[in-house]
Parts: structure tokens; sequence; C-alpha cells
């Protein structure tokens, strides 16, 4: 089936789909069914790393809640944003006016996710962000409508920057998509590089999606003489900068690539030969331990072959059960009502999955767990499909994000 970003998609997965137009306009008030939208890119460079598997994984929340839970209603939509800030909000405020949904999931835009915001706001509904990564979306641009999952910009930054720097990498140079996560990502690389001593020497910005080739940026950043060459765009981009970057021998010798928005779907997508010795600073991986395990043996069946979950998209199941208990605690009626409060609830209440494990959702909209920096395997040391990640340093869950005092929140700060 194909995806439309302008109309309600597959409407129920296990109820039937109410009728669209202006009667259910009017009878939505009396409506107790749960609405989620999946809203990703489903088409674009970002599909790999969201797309239709944060659908799947959604789905998979949903059908572990109403399993436990038949007499509560919960049906999923999902839409394409193509990577348009303007398309995706069109497709929001359609949701929310005409189709009765009453949280939206994902994104993978910043720029999206920023300007979704006031939207959100307006109409007391929920962003249970799982894919914009952008770390000003629990600073200047937090909302009490909204939450962050899985992992962001700081995050990244900070479980990757410092260590390298400490490791020797002492001069940078970026390479940098000029969009909102791009530029908000090179930010706290920055700071996390200068802040163990290290110096920032250079840089050059990309068009996106536009930009194939690498080339050119990589001679810029051979001639700067850095020691580090960091990219920091994700998704397709990630792949096709690191097979330019192996042909160049910059993933071995004096000058080092640093992929910071590097996931596992890109390093199945690389292959181990061309990726090996990347290091991927990421919130969740499904071999990790045996919740991990669990749940993407759960989701297995619904996934196209050898595909596997990434952050991203344990972040999409992960929110969306967290909400539909809360939904369940505060009686479905009373959670549709009021975005707001029922976000109040998710923060009051521990968070507990097989994602991510034991955590909770700060005053700012964070959601706090460890992250882990991984190292990805050599042909000889993978034994299984999927073995691909080594662990080479875990942050605990109180210093894995930016902390609440740094950032410019005014829910916090006032």
């Amino acid at each position: 089936m194909s995806l439309s970003r302008r109309r309600l998609m597959g409407a129920s997965l296990l109820t039937a789909a109410a009728p669209m137009g202006r009667s259910f306009a009017q009878s939505v008030s009396k409506d107790t069914t749960i609405r989620i939208g999946v809203l990703e890119d489903m088409s674009g460079p970002y599909r790999d790393i969201t797309g239709p598997t944060s659908v799947v994984c959604t789905q998979q929340a949903i059908r572990e809640f109403r399993a436990a839970n038949p007499d509560i209603a919960v049906e999923l939509v999902s839409a394409d944003h193509q990577n348009k800030p303007d398309v995706g909000l069109g497709i929001v405020r359609e949701w929310f006016d005409q189709s009765g949904v009453d949280a939206v999931v994902g994104v993978s835009n910043s720029a999206l996710a920023i300007a979704m915001k006031s939207v959100v706001e307006e109409k007391d509904k929920l962003h249970l962000n799982t894919s914009a990564a952008s770390s000003a979306l629990t600073s200047e641009y937090c909302s009490p409508n909204s939450l962050h999952w899985g992992y962001d910009t700081w995050c990244l930054a900070h479980a990757t920057g410092g260590p390298l720097v400490r490791q020797g990498l002492d001069t940078w140079f970026f390479i940098t998509p000029n969009y909102a996560f791009g530029k908000m990502f090179q930010s706290d690389v920055t700071d996390a590089v200068t802040a163990a001593g290290g110096k920032i020497i250079g840089g050059v910005s990309y068009p996106f999606p536009e930009t194939t080739d690498f080339s050119a940026f990589f001679l810029q950043a051979q001639s700067s003489g850095a020691k580090a060459i960091a990219f920091t765009g994700a998704g397709n981009d990630f792949v096709n900068c690191v097979k330019q970057a192996h042909e160049f021998g910059l993933t071995m010798g004096n000058t080092t690539f640093v992929g910071f928005s590097g996931y596992i779907n890109s390093v199945v997508a690389l292959g181990l030969p061309v990726a090996q010795g990347l290091t991927e600073a990421e919130t969740f991986y499904w071999d990790l331990n045996d919740r991990t395990r669990a749940f993407t043996a759960r989701v297995r069946p619904y996934l196209s072959a050898g595909t596997l979950p990434c952050q991203n998209q344990a972040g999409s199941y992960a929110a969306v059960l967290h909400y539909l208990k809360a939904a369940k605690a505060m009686g479905p009626a009373k959670a549709k009502a009021s975005g707001r409060a029922t976000m109040a609830a998710m923060k009051a209440t521990p968070t507990d999955d097989d994602c991510f494990g034991a955590g909770s959702i700060r005053a700012d909209g964070r959601v706090i767990h460890p992250s882990y920096l991984f190292g990805v395997k050599s042909p000889a040391e993978s034994k299984y499909p999927g073995d691909l990640y080594k662990v080479l340093a875990t942050t605990p869950t109180d210093k894995a994000f930016r902390p609440i005092s740094e950032g410019r929140c005014a829910m916090v700060h006032t």
C-alpha cells in the first residue's frame, strides 16, 4: 500500500476506521479512540533510519498494548513529509483538524519539529519526537506538549567528540548539511571538542538533499591538515560519504573520518568490509542485552529480511507504549481532551521498556537513559547475522544528555 501525505492511511490496525469528513469532525469530542500519526521520511534519504520501520515499531507498541487492553481502541495513520517542513506542517494540521489524531510520532526533520511546536500547543495535542535530533528541541524550543526520546545532537556529540580528542584527534574539520539538524549538531560537537581541548580549524556546509558527491569537500578537509574530518549528515548521505571516504583512504591512516550520525541501518548498507572500525554513538542496539533481543524477536516477523531497527525506530515503539500506558491510567477520553495534561502524566511516570530499559522524562521533555559508544566489528569478529557492534563505552543515565541547567527551556527556568 502506498503512503499518502494527504489522507489517513490505513486507518485502524486493530479496530474499524471511523468515517472521514464533516460527520467525523463533529463527533470527535465523543470519540474515545486514540489516534496516532507516524510522520516520517518514507521515500527519501532518511527512509531506512525512520520510514516504514518506524511504522512497524509503532504498530508493535499498539499490538502489545491492545493485547493487554482490548477495550481501548487505538488507530494508526502514517504519512511522508518528504523532508519538506511546509508539507509536514500541512499534514499535521490536517491530522489535528480533520482526522482526530491525538499524537504525532517521529518527524525526522528538526526544522519541521521546531515549526510544529506552535501548532501542537495551539491544538493541545502531542508530539512524541523520536527522530528529529536537534538538542534545541528540549532547550529554546521545548514544549509542554512534546518529549524527545532516543538520542539528540548533544548526546551523540559528547559521547564521541570528547573521547576522540583525548585519543589524540585534537584538530577538526566539519562537513555539515545546511539544515537545522546539521547546524545544531556541529554546534554541539564543537562544544564537546573544545571542552576536551581540541580545536576546530575549518568546515564546509553542503546543500541537502541534492549533494551526492563529497569528494570536493574531502579535498578541502585534507588540505586543512585536520586530524579528524567530522561528518554530521545522516541516512543515505552518511552511507554515500563513508563509501567515498573509504575510497579516499580516510577511514584509515593519519586522517580519521568521524561519522556522528551513523546508524546500524547504515552499517548494514555499507557492509562490514567498508564500515569496520567506525565508531557509532547510539542509545539502542538490537543485540545489546536480553530485553533488546526480545523486542527485536517480536518485531522481526513484520520487517523485511535483513532489516534491523535503529534507535529512531526503537524510540517510536518506546514512546508510543509509554503514551498508551498514560492514556489508560487517565482514561482515553481525558487523555484525548488535553495533550498537555497527558504529557504531565507521562512525565510523572517512570519509563521502562525493552528497548531503553528504565528511565524518566525530565521537566524539559528530555527522556533520559544510558547511551553507548559502539565500534563496528570486522568481518572476522562478526559471528552471526546482525552481529555488528562491540561496546566501547557506556555513558550512564545521569551523564548521557545535556544537564537540564545548561539548557534554555522556559518551562524549567521560569
